[in-house]
């Protein structure tokens, strides 16, 4: 009977543009994993200023609210006037 060859077959080298491949993409995968481990742990410092910007929007957009609403009714009440005169 004949000899198996059973030694590993031959594989060549990696080139350059294999490795730089290889690694950007090993890199890749470490960048992406930072990314989202970034949105799943919240940052206690990050997510207090939130809360307190939030609260100072709010109280500003119903002031804003306030004054906007005060505005038409000024304006019905001289119009209303001016209409009482003619």
């Amino acid at each position: 009977m004949s000899e198996l060859d059973l030694s590993p077959p031959e594989v060549p080298e990696a080139t350059f543009l294999e490795s730089v491949l290889k690694y950007g993409l090993f890199l890749g995968a470490i960048f992406q994993l930072i990314c989202i481990l970034a949105i799943i742990i919240p940052t206690s410092k990050g997510h207090e200023q939130e809360e307190t910007e939030g609260s100072d929007n709010k109280a500003a957009a119903e002031q804003i609210k306030k004054s906007k609403g005060a505005a038409p009714q000024i304006r019905q009440k001289t119009k209303k006037e001016s209409k009482k005169k003619r």
